[in-house]
């Protein structure tokens, strides 16, 4: 086995450009994956079982994403940690917060698994799930709290991996959990495997299994190379709960996962002043989300690059290094996010006709994609700004500043502009909120992180 030192490569030594393209091109193609990977399943549960089943799985959405926001936002701490642990060459320190981190997500799913088995039923009733689906609900949501300890320690896991510059073994352990989910969802629900049909509950066993198959195969790819994060002796001793390091994976991680929910939120109440639109609105509301989705990709990649580059360069001591990360990440932004903007007003047109058959309706969409997918540029350069400033650790003023342009200007811009100029009104709410973010995530930056003394957090 390796010496974990000998793997140790720091950002200071490359050229940036380089190092960005090299986290980018995995991150990317595993957040394609993901969204195709959520859509192929919804299209078998909905051709196969039929609305009713659809309709029962959707209703557990607001939990498993409450789960897996809190878990991304502990991940984002724990990286930081890791990310600086692993530019100041100590080996030993990241496998202490990867055990503390991983031993967090197992005990977090655990407590949702006990909580998911005994309450199933009532929260899927407080969720509002209809009646006529509310067995169905209940039976999914019960196996989906069961399997969910599996579920976070893999979302953790690709995390953690990141913090040491490893986007590889998390696109490929992704690989993996979705071509064995996509391939055994159809033959459970159809019971063509030796087992009886079991409808509904399919995915939830899919999902499992294709987790299962996933770490397995990221124990074996990790202890072949001699990864840091292998699961060799040392780390599986320091699968406990550190005090001195869950602190500050807490301060980093839980106003991420807060933030994440809040953007949620929001989400669906854009959704509800969308709906009163009608049918059309909804539709084109569907379609225009998909195309900024995977516009924003690159943007989340970029910002994610960042915060992990500038972790391992505070951790080596070359805080000089901090600036031209950041011009780094906002130039990427500006050249590829900017190229997908382009692209996007180019064949919007022809895109939206995958989504969209009625003339009006490809119309409209087109029109409100026109007015704020632009803002998805903005979107990236405040997103960078953010993640640099959160490998220092900072991340209450970042975050509240994401809350307040969230809650205290994009939804009511997008009621007032409703009001006054109808549905596009709620669309121009989107970049109105990104280019404040902008303004004040930089006059942060500028005016008081900037002039900060960066330590190590651990």
């Amino acid at each position: 086995m390796r010496d974990p030192k000998a793997q140790m490569s720091s950002p200071v030594n490359k050229p940036l450009w380089r190092v960005y393209l090299m986290f980018l091109a995995p991150m990317v193609l595993s957040n394609i994956l993901q969204g195709l990977s959520g859509t192929l399943n919804g299209i078998y549960i909905g051709q196969m079982l039929g609305t009713h089943a659809l309709a029962a799985v959707s209703g557990m959405f607001p939990i498993v994403f409450f789960f897996i926001s809190l878990i991304i936002g502990l991940g984002s701490g724990a990286s930081v940690l890791i990310g600086q642990a692993w530019g100041a060459r100590e080996p030993h320190k990241v496998k202490k917060i990867a055990g503390t981190a991983i031993a967090l997500g197992a005990l977090i799913g655990l407590v949702a698994a006990v909580a998911g088995g005994v309450f199933a039923r009532e929260a899927m009733a407080a969720l509002g799930t209809p009646a006529d689906v509310l067995d169905d609900a209940t039976d999914y949501a019960r196996m989906m709290m069961l399997f969910m300890p599996l579920l976070l320690v893999f979302i953790l896991l690709t995390q953690l991996l990141r913090g040491v510059s490893d986007t590889v073994s998390p696109l490929l352990a992704l690989l993996v959990s979705t071509t064995v989910g996509l391939a055994l969802t159809p033959l459970l629900i159809k019971g063509w495997i030796g087992l009886p049909p079991l409808g509904i509950r399919s995915a939830a066993l899919a999902g499992f299994i294709s987790q299962l198959a996933a770490l397995t195969f990221l124990a074996v790819r990790l202890r072949r190379r001699g990864h840091v994060l292998a699961p060799d002796r040392e780390l599986l001793r320091d699968l406990r709960l550190d005090r001195r390091i869950l602190g500050p994976v807490m301060r980093i991680g839980l106003p991420t996962g807060l933030q994440m929910v809040v953007i949620s939120l929001s989400e669906l109440v854009i959704l509800a002043l969308v709906n009163r639109h009608g049918s059309q609105a909804t539709a084109a509301y569907g379609a225009v989300t998909q195309i900024v989705n995977y516009v924003q990709f690159p943007a989340l990649s970029i910002a994610i690059t960042a915060s992990i580059l500038a972790a391992q360069t505070i951790g080596a001591g070359r805080v000089e290094r901090l600036g031209p990360i950041l011009k780094t990440g906002l130039g990427l932004n500006a050249v590829l996010t900017g190229s997908l903007v382009l692209l996007g007003y180019a064949v919007s047109g022809w895109v939206l006709g995958l989504f969209l058959t009625q003339d009006a309706v490809q119309a409209q969409a087109q029109h409100l994609l026109h007015l704020m997918l632009w803002s998805i540029l903005v979107f990236g350069f405040q997103a960078v700004v953010g993640g640099v400033m959160r490998a220092s650790g900072d991340v209450l003023v970042p975050m509240a500043i994401s809350v307040f342009c969230i809650l205290g200007v994009q939804l009511p811009a997008a009621y007032a502009l409703d009001a006054r100029l109808g549905l596009e009104g709620i669309w121009i709410a989107f970049p109105v909120a990104y280019v404040t973010m902008l303004v004040l995530q930089s006059a942060y930056y500028r005016g008081v992180w900037r002039h900060r003394k960066i330590r190590r957090l651990i």
